[in-house]
């Protein structure tokens, strides 16, 4: 029998408190993305980043809450790589190596981070010290493997892998070993896995609705869970630091429809607005 979900409780992992949001905007005014940060519960945003000619996305909070490792995109398209910046939005630092990567997370002990980057014409997962020295390829296959999330220990990362036929599951690699299992099952069309400290993974799936939607899951593959339902598309799940909720982005079925930021509880309960202005917010991270 599949192990039942035990869903997070307050005061495990430290409570999630006014723990700012940092998330990825843009508008149909300002098509370049820039970072932003929210309180949890609401109010003004706070702009850290401020550049008119490339694009700052995918951001994630340093377990200490101090930096904030993102992607810098520069003219054309290009990916420039991964930088680290102070939280108020200075001391930006590029990390050396790093160029064409995508999609970093910050290791729970804050000394490394792993990101995918472009081998040949896929991507593969790697990890390296956070100055960029260290970089050790993880992954060895013709799909693409994309959106690493560390496991609690940082004995694992979980991350996406999407195949030649447009599925995309999740999975998981030991780190001492490199093994590589299955999470979720080879038809899915499974995205951006979030991994708690309670031990259960969020993540987007397109399901047979037509709609993407959140799930949670054992890191096991067990006890798959539905957590959204509503007509919209519902990506970038990210967990609240005691577990007991999550932030995602919600957004209607085409590019010219607003995508905001939304709270709720794992068991679908307690679903609140965060963001409402006339905007793309994407990427949340709540911060540890």
């Amino acid at each position: 029998m599949a192990a039942p979900l035990t869903l997070g409780t307050a005061g495990q992992a430290g409570a999630a408190g006014d723990h700012a949001i940092v998330f990825a905007r843009y508008t149909a005014a300002a098509p370049v993305e820039d970072l932003y940060t929210i309180s949890p519960s609401g109010g003004a945003t706070t702009k850290l980043t401020h550049t008119s000619t490339v694009s700052d996305v995918m951001p994630t909070w340093s377990p200490d809450g101090t930096r904030v490792a993102f992607v810098r995109y520069g003219s054309g398209g290009a990916i420039d790589g991964i930088w680290t910046m102070l939280t108020a939005g200075g001391g930006l630092k590029a990390v050396p190596g790093t160029k064409g990567a995508s999609e970093p997370a910050w290791s729970p002990d804050g000394k490394k981070l792993a990101y995918a980057k472009p081998v040949g014409t896929q991507r593969e997962l790697y990890v390296s010290d956070v100055d960029g020295t260290h970089a050790t390829r993880l992954t060895h296959n013709a799909a693409d493997d994309v959106h690493p999330t560390w496991s609690p220990g940082g004995t694992y990362l979980a991350f996406n892998r999407a195949d030649a036929t447009g599925h995309s599951r999740v999975m998981r690699i030991r780190l001492s070993t490199l093994t590589v299992t299955a999470v979720t099952g080879p038809s899915s069309h499974d995205w951006t896995p979030d991994w708690s400290h309670n031990n259960l993974i969020a993540f987007s799936r397109l399901d047979s609705t037509g709609f993407s939607h959140l799930y949670l899951i054992h890191p096991d593959g067990t006890a798959l869970h539905r957590i959204t339902t509503a007509r919209l598309n519902d990506k970038y799940p990210s967990w609240s630091p005691d577990g007991t909720r999550l932030v995602f982005t919600r957004g209607g079925t085409d590019d010219a429809d607003p995508e905001h930021l939304f709270l709720i509880h794992p068991d679908g309960t307690a679903l609140t607005p965060l963001t409402t202005t006339a905007s793309h917010d994407l990427e949340a991270d709540w911060r540890p």
